[in-house]
């Protein structure tokens, strides 16, 4: 695996992103996450897992400088492999952490959203969904997932305007659940998953993909009309005007 590396230790998996600085999402590592996770739901010798990256970054979201290069064939597929992928996140059955290392703005904050648990590095950091600035639509499954934790009023207020909160804000609004040091992160989500896999495992997950029934369906309908929109916006000029600006700023950096 060239973007993820994995550890197991008493039945807990530790899966850090490991893709340059800022592991950034871009098919290579989103289909090995995947992959890795759909091996992880069949193996009965490991009980939760851990998502973690390293500071000052969780994930700085879709890796933009590639998808802009993306012809129309590549990035239909991207995108359909995002959305899928995010499907199955959300229906993952075993526990599952996101110890969020720093910077964690759109598609990082879409991964730590579908976990069910998520304890943030203190520090001068973002988390949020910032898609409608950046000239992306956001598709109603999303906005789904992310009222599954802020409520509906909140994740409208946020997503239409973009906001990205720093750890004490995500705190306040339920967006995280917990903040501590960042030498703390992982032990801090070692000890909170290790308190879902004591508990009779089946009855958990059953439980968990029942509370999550409603959400699984949304994120899971059939989103062609969706992406259909959300692309002939992606090749529209003035998204292709914001993505440039966004990526000159990148590479200054």
């Amino acid at each position: 695996m060239n973007t993820i590396k994995v550890s197991v230790k008493d039945r807990l998996a530790t899966i850090t992103f490991s893709r340059g600085k800022s592991n950034a999402l871009n098919g290579e590592l989103i289909t090995e996450l995947d992959d890795m996770l759909k091996n992880i739901s069949a193996d009965d010798n490991i009980g939760g897992v851990i998502l973690t990256g390293t500071a000052p970054f969780f994930s700085a979201g879709l890796d933009l400088v590639e998808l802009y290069e993306y012809d129309e064939v590549q990035a239909k597929a991207f995108w359909k492999l995002f959305l899928n992928f995010t499907a199955n996140l959300v229906a993952f059955k075993k526990p599952l952490i996101a110890a969020i290392s720093g910077h964690s703005p759109a598609g990082g904050c879409v991964i730590a959203l579908a976990c069910d648990y998520r304890i943030m590095a203190e520090g001068q950091f973002i988390i949020g969904l910032n898609e409608v600035p950046v000239g992306i639509i956001v598709p109603s499954s999303i906005f789904q997932l992310y009222s599954f934790w802020l409520g509906k009023a909140e994740a409208t207020r946020s997503l239409l305007t973009g906001k990205l909160y720093n750890p004490e804000e995500a705190l306040k609004v339920g967006l995280i659940d917990e903040l501590v040091k960042n030498e703390s992160l992982l032990t801090a989500a070692e000890r909170k998953i290790k308190k879902y896999m004591e508990l009779e495992s089946n009855t958990w997950s059953q439980s968990k993909l029942n509370i999550r029934e409603e959400l699984i369906r949304a994120v899971s309908a059939d989103q062609t009309e969706t992406l259909d929109k959300m692309l002939a916006q992606w090749w529209s000029p003035t998204t292709r005007q914001i993505l440039k600006t966004i990526i000159a700023s990148l590479q200054r950096k």
